[in-house]
C-alpha cells in the first residue's frame, strides 16, 4: 500500500508541475483597452509602442515576431473601437506576446 501512495504522490507532482510554460512567463492585463499605438522613435524597424489603460503603461509589439500582423490587428481594434482584450506581456521584457478575446 505504501508503494501505491508514493506512486500516486509522484504522479500528482509531475502533472502539477507540467503545463504551458509560455503562459507562466506572461503577466496578464485582463479586460484592457489599448489607448495609444505609435512607432518607437528609438527602434522604428523593430518595435511599436503600445499604451494600455488609463495610466498609460507602455509596452512593445515586436515587428520581428511571427504573429506580429495578428497582434497588430487586434491592437488596432482595441485602439480604434475601444474593444477590450486580455493582453499577455512577457515578464522582464515588456513585449506583448498574446492578445486574446475576453472569455465570458
Amino acid at each position: 500500500m505504501k508503494a501505491w501512495t508514493y506512486i500516486l504522490l509522484f504522479f500528482i507532482m509531475i502533472t502539477s508541475c507540467s503545463g504551458n510554460s509560455s503562459s507562466q512567463n506572461l503577466t496578464w492585463y485582463k479586460n484592457s483597452t489599448i489607448t495609444n499605438i505609435i512607432e518607437d522613435p528609438d527602434k522604428p524597424d523593430d518595435v511599436v509602442r503600445i499604451a494600455i489603460g488609463i495610466s498609460a503603461q507602455v509596452f512593445y509589439l515586436s515587428k520581428k515576431s511571427s504573429d506580429y500582423n495578428t497582434l497588430f490587428e487586434k491592437a488596432k481594434q482595441s485602439f480604434k473601437r475601444g474593444k477590450a482584450f486580455d493582453i499577455g506581456i512577457e515578464n522582464n521584457t515588456n513585449i506583448i506576446r498574446q492578445i486574446n478575446e475576453i472569455k465570458k
